[in-house]
């Protein structure tokens, strides 16, 4: 399998290449379980990001970063944009988008409890991996009609034609490899 070599925040990863479709292949970067890796990146993040007041990612891969971005800031809470819509969810916000990885249309979902807690709040969406930039405006029309503002949109990674975007925050380019 081709591999991919990736240094991020000091750390060093060899990811590997997967096949999107016919015409697409990705460096597989995959967070969930990378404490060494979600620790160091978060310490970078911060040295980059403005002043939030609670932060909001998208079920799953961005939690492990959410969650260490908001220790480190000594946050009492972080929101989850959730892929289905809960029993206990009376109100929902839902959206819908299409990312890169799954190639289909899913739906994000703020339960009104948490949406809630965004009225007038600078909101900082945080993710993984920036490609299409699909979920971070999914995210980013959520938080809106919560009430909330989002002072900054940040990943670990921009993904191929995302590392030319001006309005993310982001430590490293990732190519994407196209036939």
């Amino acid at each position: 399998m081709k591999k991919y070599s990736l240094e991020v925040a000091g750390i060093k990863r060899e990811l590997p290449i997967v096949k999107i479709n016919d015409n697409l292949s990705i460096a597989s970067f995959v967070i969930l379980g990378d404490t060494e890796l979600i620790c160091a990146s978060a310490k970078e993040i911060l040295k980059k990001m403005p002043d939030v007041d609670i932060l909001v990612t998208a079920e799953a891969k961005g939690i492990p970063l959410t969650f260490e971005i908001s220790r480190l800031l000594n946050m009492k809470k972080y929101i989850v944009a959730r892929k289905s819509i809960k029993p206990y969810m009376e109100l929902p916000i839902v959206d819908g988008v299409v990312s890169i990885t799954t190639q289909k249309k899913q739906i994000l979902v703020l339960y009104k409890v948490d949406a809630n807690e965004l009225v007038g709040k600078r909101v900082a969406i945080i993710d993984d991996v920036i490609s299409t930039g699909e979920s971070i405006a999914a995210i980013e029309r959520l938080v809106k009609t919560a009430g909330g503002m989002v002072a900054a949109k940040v990943a670990i990674l921009a993904e191929g034609k995302a590392s030319e975007r001006e309005d993310i925050i982001f430590l490293e380019k990732l190519p994407i490899f196209e036939k």
